[in-house]
C-alpha cells in the first residue's frame, strides 16, 4: 500500500486553528487535518478529515486497488469549471461545489487526476451532482468568490483563495466541498474512487441535511 499520499505546504496556521492542529491524527499515512467545528453533528453536513480517513481505514467500500483501476477502462473527462463559472452556475441552480486543489509540482495530484477523476463513474457523478472546479493553489490569477477577491501572496507563495479554502493549512491534493451558504470543508490527501465515493455521495445525495457523516458511513454501500 502506498504510504505517502500528499504534499504539505503550511505557511502558517491561524490562531483559531491552533487547537485543531493539536488534533492531527495519523491515518493511513495521510495525517488528515480535523476541520473546524470538531465532531460531526446530526444534520450539520460537517465532515472532518479524520472521519473520512477512519472510514477509509475500516475499508468502507473496500475492494482491491486493481478493481478501482479496472473501472477506468474507458476514461471520462470532467468538464472542470473556473471558480467564477461555478459562482455563476450557483445563481441558476444550487448544487455543492467540489474543488480539486492542486499544484503543478505535486505528483500525487497527478495520480489522483489519472486514477480517480478519470474514472468513468466518478466523472459522471461529479458532472451530474456537483459543480466541479479545479484550482491551482499557486495561481497568480485574481479569483473572485463570495463577494471577495483573492490574489497571489508572494510571502506564502500561494493564492489567498487556497489559504481560505484550507483554513491556512495547504496540503496537496486537497478535496474541497462547499455546500451553498456554508464554509469550505477541506479533506487533504490522495483518494481512490472508492474513498471519494463515500464523501461525494454524502453531499451529492443530500444526506448531509439530515444525517451525520458517522451515521451515513455506517450504512453506506459502495459501488465504485
Amino acid at each position: 500500500m502506498m504510504q505517502q499520499r500528499k504534499y504539505s505546504k503550511t505557511p502558517f496556521v491561524w490562531p483559531g486553528l491552533l487547537l485543531a492542529a493539536l488534533l492531527l491524527v495519523c491515518l493511513s499515512g495521510r495525517k488528515p487535518v480535523v476541520a473546524d467545528g470538531g465532531a460531526v453533528g446530526e444534520g450539520s453536513g460537517e465532515v472532518t478529515a479524520a472521519a473520512v480517513g477512519s472510514a477509509m481505514d475500516r475499508g468502507v467500500g473496500s475492494s482491491h486497488f486493481a478493481n478501482s483501476m479496472a473501472e477506468v477502462g474507458g476514461t471520462t473527462s470532467i468538464s472542470w469549471m473556473s471558480v467564477e463559472e461555478a459562482a455563476g452556475k450557483l445563481q441558476q441552480e444550487q448544487r455543492p461545489v467540489l474543488i480539486d486543489l492542486y499544484t503543478t509540482w505535486c505528483g500525487w495530484c497527478r495520480q489522483m487526476d489519472k486514477r480517480t477523476y478519470s474514472n468513468k463513474k466518478v466523472a459522471e457523478y461529479l458532472q451530474d451532482k456537483f459543480y466541479p472546479v479545479r484550482v491551482d493553489a499557486e495561481t497568480h490569477a485574481v479569483i473572485t468568490w463570495g463577494g471577495r477577491t483573492y490574489q497571489f501572496n508572494p510571502q506564502y507563495r500561494s493564492n489567498e483563495f487556497a489559504m481560505y479554502l484550507t483554513h491556512g493549512r495547504l496540503e496537496f491534493p486537497t478535496t474541497i466541498i462547499i455546500v451553498p451558504g456554508q464554509e469550505p470543508q477541506a479533506i487533504p490527501g490522495f483518494m481512490e474512487p472508492k474513498d471519494l465515493e463515500l464523501l461525494v455521495k454524502y453531499f451529492g445525495e443530500g444526506a448531509y441535511r439530515t444525517t451525520s457523516f458517522d451515521d451515513y458511513q455506517k450504512r453506506f454501500k459502495a459501488s465504485w
